[in-house]
């Protein structure tokens, strides 16, 4: 299993990016082909502080060769051009493999 995951800086103003990630970019994400699974939550801190993440995003597919072809499709290249709309805290971008 190939995990492309998406880490999300704290925004600026937290309810317009839940607004704009539920209503808007969750529902490109979901369109991206070839996705085995796909789920996104809010972090929290272990102890004091906070987390270095506020949401993370974990988009599967079965193999590294899917994981490339979704990237590159209309979808997936969609789902990337749409971050800059709203992830005004960063993003983070990194795949996990078995």
């Amino acid at each position: 299993m190939h995990i492309l995951t998406v880490a999300y800086g704290h925004p600026q103003d937290p309810a317009t990016f839940d607004s704009y990630y539920e209503n808007t970019h969750r529902r490109l994400a979901e369109k991206v082909p070839g996705v085995a699974t796909f789920t996104a939550r809010r972090c929290a801190a272990v102890g004091d502080g906070e987390p270095p993440y506020y949401l993370i995003a974990e988009l599967a597919f079965p193999t590294a060769e899917k994981l490339a072809e979704a990237l590159g499709s209309p979808e997936g290249q969609a789902a990337a051009a749409d971050i800059d709309n709203f992830a005004d805290g960063g993003v983070t971008l990194f795949v996990q493999h078995d």
